[in-house]
């Protein structure tokens, strides 16, 4: 005779299905954590302390999660007729819930180890980004993963566990319950988010100096809430400040240098130049996620950037050049707006944004066409919008027939198929007898790494190492082809990477993680050498203007880095929320709360070591932070 399983009383009544939906849910949770713990083993910080904060703090972020994900079922529980609710549709529909949610915890479980895979932390501002984004992160996962395997063994399994757990969720609709009776339970358990919202911090999980410590403590569907929710940090409200008037002045200390003349705006000065303006086109290259350590030119032994490092040896390499940030928006900003990143989303995707004092505005104002050209479709992050309203003309790949785009990928046309059609824009300009500066954004080096066919000796999707030497590849031929243009001679060939490949670290701001190669190439006009001061990625943007000879009114927080002092070196770094400030071999980090935290950094394995607080240069991170928030936030930062 078949015994009958055994089920807890708590169990057997109308909410029992709530405590099985937050066991699951708890489960799947400390699952995950376990994982992505055992994936990160080497850079955890393995103390007793550590393991408790990431297994206590864990959970309580987990409850939190749960709390607001089990509004719905307590919903559905508590206004539910009783009469009708012991009946067949009631079961079935219980079943299919626990279904959706099995199949829900499964899937962002695989999202996440996905997501710390490719940044090593939780779901994030990142993530929050890409929902926009759907077709591009839909079709980039597809390309990258056998999504229909996946998505079948995950429908599968989910239907197992379900089917497993029949019994208990039909066990809980034996007993009936009063309305008046369910509503104080219902009410009661509703009051948890409740107090989940006011109580529940979420800088509980941020205590460690150990960042895969703080990660691991997280939950990541509470993680892409907050993110969700705070998707935009008021520079004011979140971090440390000064009078406005003191940041204006520590701000113009680093221009007094130049005997700039002082127009009584917060940060416009006139940039005068005593020398003839060099009438020169200028391409810049800005290449996706292109890490120093992958050139040979910075110890990299593949030999995956074989063209590059030719160049960088006939050109100048900027060997001590740091991004702005971790992503491709960070990058565009940095370049084009050359200001420091300002806490929450780049300005590039913020609404408001026109008319901006760009790049492209300047070398438009001098009678250039300023280009911006891009090799998937410019819709995507804004960028279309952006640059078009900011002094930019913008062509993209529908720019190209299909029988001119040898290969492509959700993210774009084939690195190779983009320099042609750039080369074609520029033979326009030059043949309209007009100088042009154009801004090229290259695709190729992106998950799922892909690339037509015998170009290089590594097969297409076998990993980032073949992408980087692909697009290296679709570079080198184009130098080639525009070797033999008549507009070659008075070119400036710039080549910078938009951020790194990889921002993990053991540390908050690991600053190996933001070291990006740059190379100034005319053979025409600069001879082989190195510039091997500390460079912000602000600075290019006025580093080129000050090569060129141009006197123009400037807003610019980057500076000209041919001509600064030593004592004058400085570099910005950042995530979405945590901005870095580095100068004297020191790392200032401003977060929310008005924290402010300083560091002595390893340039070389990217771990930071505490040190006491400079207050000077607290001070001068502060000024520029907040001066470039106000100036953007109050409208200040136009072109006119």
């Amino acid at each position: 005779m078949r015994s009958k399983i055994k089920i807890h009383p708590i169990l057997k009544n109308r909410f029992g299905t709530v405590l099985l939906a937050v066991c699951l849910f708890c489960l799947t949770s400390l699952l995950t954590r376990i994982t992505l713990l055992v994936f990160s083993s080497a850079s955890f910080d393995w103390t007793i302390i550590n393991i408790l904060r990431v297994f206590i703090v864990g959970l309580i972020f987990d409850l939190a999660a749960v709390s607001y994900a089990i509004i719905p079922l307590v919903l559905y529980l508590w206004l539910f007729p009783a009469k009708w609710f012991d009946k067949r549709f009631n079961k079935i529909v219980l079943l299919v819930y626990f279904f959706i949610i099995t199949t829900t915890l499964i899937a962002n479980a695989i999202s996440e180890f996905i997501f710390w895979e490719e940044f090593s932390v939780r779901f994030n501002f990142i993530a929050v980004d890409y929902l926009v984004y759907t077709t591009e992160v839909i079709g980039n996962i597809r390309q990258s993963y056998p999504i229909n395997t996946i998505l079948a063994v995950l429908f599968i399994f989910s239907a197992l566990v379900t089917y497993g757990l029949k019994n208990l969720i039909w066990q809980s609709t034996s007993k009936q319950t009063k309305f008046k009776q369910r509503s104080k339970i219902a009410l009661l358990i509703l009051l948890v988010p409740v107090a989940t919202y006011f109580l529940v911090n979420h800088k509980w999980k941020t205590q460690s100096d150990n960042q895969y410590v703080n990660e691991l403590s997280g939950n990541g569907m509470y993680d892409f809430g907050f993110a969700f929710w705070h998707n935009e940090l008021d520079y004011d409200t979140f971090y440390k400040t000064l009078p406005i008037q003191d940041a204006v002045n520590l701000f113009r200390k680093t221009f007094i240098k130049d005997t700039l003349q002082k127009t009584g705006s917060y940060s416009e000065r006139k940039i005068s130049s005593a020398e003839q303006p060099k009438q020169m086109n200028v391409v810049l290259i800005s290449v996706e996620s292109l890490s120093a350590s992958f050139l040979g030119s910075f110890g990299n032994t593949q030999n995956i950037t074989p063209c590059m490092d030719s160049l960088a040896k006939q050109g100048m390499l900027f060997t001590n050049l740091y991004a702005s940030g971790t992503r491709t928006v960070r990058g565009l900003e940095a370049l084009s707006l050359c200001i420091p990143p300002t806490p929450g989303q780049s300005i590039v995707k913020r609404p408001d944004n026109k008319n901006l004092f760009t790049l492209g505005a300047v070398f438009k104002e001098k009678g250039y066409h300023s280009r911006f050209i891009y090799g998937g479709y410019s819709y995507f992050d804004n960028m279309h919008e952006f640059f078009s309203q900011n002094g930019y003309d913008v062509t993209d790949r529908d720019a190209l027939k299909d029988s001119e785009i040898h290969y492509s990928n959700i993210w774009g046309v084939a690195d190779e198929d983009l320099f042609t059609l750039s080369l074609r824009e520029l033979d326009k300009d030059y043949k309209a007898k007009k100088p042009f500066f154009a801004q090229i954004m290259t695709v190729s080096n992106h998950r799922p790494y892909t690339y037509p066919d015998g170009r290089i000796d590594i097969p297409s999707h076998t990993g980032r190492e073949g992408a980087v030497k692909y697009t290296d590849y679709a570079i080198g031929k184009f130098i080639r082809e525009a070797k033999l243009k008549p507009w070659f001679a008075n070119t400036l060939f710039i080549i910078v990477a938009d951020h790194c490949a990889s921002s993990a670290g053991k540390v908050e701001l690991p600053v190996d993680k933001y070291h990006i190669p740059m190379i100034f190439y005319a053979p025409h006009h600069i001879k082989p050498s190195k510039f091997e001061k500390l460079t912000a990625q602000i600075d290019i943007g006025p580093t080129l203007l000050g090569y060129l000879n141009f006197s123009y009114k400037s807003k610019f927080f980057g500076q000209d880095v041919f001509k600064m002092k030593d004592n004058e070196e400085r570099a910005f770094i950042s995530t979405y929320q945590s901005l870095g400030y580095i100068k004297n071999n020191q790392l200032v980090i401003l977060n929310p709360n008005k924290k402010v935290k300083s560091y002595t950094p390893d340039f070389i394995n990217g771990n930071s070591k505490p040190v006491g607080a400079n207050p000077s240069l607290i001070d001068e991170a502060i000024a520029n932070y907040e001066l470039a928030s106000y100036l953007y936030k109050n409208k200040l930062y136009g072109f006119k």
